[in-house]
């Protein structure tokens, strides 16, 4: 896991909730509440889902083989994938389900009365370091982004699945506080089970973005639009190469960019010039791009159409292909 940031953000959500969860399901026992049970449940979720973040992580330092040249930096991709889909079955429908047993069942709390309120409001206090810890974290890396676009293009799945997980937490307690307090207040469980059913819709949405995020880094993101332009700039910058005919990018993990290029070179260079003028582009492109770690450059002529009306003009571009020099 690249920053310690990321890791020390899932190690405080984890020892936050399990704390939580053990609290809750003690008031669950002594006040019978859907909504301690959903909370209970949701915690226990994410602590196991904190879980399977740190387990991607170790798993995806593991060295390249044979059978997987690029390494397992994507395994990361597939733990935060499991951990949406934990959180939409355990926490979001579960509380759903309970939701609907308790509306049809409905009854109030006959004993400790304010023990779950009390067990509620410590948690949220709980969830807010941990929310907090997130948040730091998160900024270290965040720069200039705004927080939806963060959750939206960070390609390390793990702050922003921490981020989401204890949103996600603080809201569903408050849903759970409602529950809960106008139970006490009207004796009606059926405010238990809709606080229970607002937590499930709450973890559902919640799931669901995550999912479709990460689906997005399983099939393959390219870098970002200023990393392109980088990559660009650090091809063209120099005398090695006409232009830039086309090239492509590639997230292997989260920390490792792949760029295949193909380039135009000069006629009638030499292979030693060659192979010298690509050590060279690739030292510029590591400088300026340091994900940029696996690196292909392949060496071709730029073709120009025969002459047209007297005035050359240079054939249409290739596909993805993109600009080279101002006046190359």
């Amino acid at each position: 896991m690249s920053a310690n940031g990321g890791t020390k953000a899932i190690v405080a959500a984890l020892l936050a909730n399990s704390g939580i969860a053990v609290t809750k399901f003690v008031a669950f026992l002594l006040t019978g509440s859907s909504s301690m049970l959903a909370e209970s449940v949701h915690s226990v979720a994410d602590a196991g889902n904190q879980g399977l973040l740190l387990l991607g992580g170790r798993r995806a330092r593991r060295a390249a083989t044979p059978q997987h040249p690029f390494g397992y930096g994507r395994e990361r991709y597939i733990y935060a994938f499991i951990v949406s889909i934990v959180l939409f079955s355990v926490g979001g429908l579960f509380a759903l389900y309970e939701a609907y047993h308790k509306w049809s069942h409905a009854e109030g709390i006959t004993s400790w009365h304010w023990v779950p309120v009390a067990v509620l409001v410590a948690a949220i206090i709980m969830e807010i370091f941990s929310f907090r810890t997130a948040i730091v974290e998160s900024n270290l890396v965040r720069g200039n982004q705004s927080w939806v676009k963060f959750v939206r293009r960070a390609k390390a799945p793990e702050l922003p699945v921490v981020l989401l997980e204890d949103l996600g937490a603080l809201v569903g307690l408050v849903f759970a506080l409602f529950g809960v307090g106008m139970t006490l207040i009207t004796g009606n469980g059926r405010w238990d089970a809709a606080g229970t059913a607002m937590i499930g819709v709450l973890l559902v949405v919640i799931a669901i973005i995550l999912a479709i995020e990460t689906k997005s880094l399983l099939l393959g993101e390219g870098a970002e639009a200023h990393d392109v332009a980088a990559l660009e700039k650090s091809v063209t910058d120099g005398p090695e190469f006409e232009r830039i005919i086309h090239m492509k990018t590639l997230y292997l993990g989260p920390e490792e960019l792949m760029v295949a290029a193909k380039v135009a070179v000069p006629a009638g260079v030499t292979a030693e010039v060659l192979a010298q003028s690509i050590d060279t582009v690739e030292g510029r492109i590591r400088a300026a791009v340091p994900s940029a770690r696996v690196i292909y450059l392949e060496p071709d002529i730029y073709r120009a159409t025969a002459e047209r009306a007297g005035a050359g003009s240079a054939s249409p571009a290739e596909p993805g292909e993109v600009a080279g020099r101002p006046g190359s």
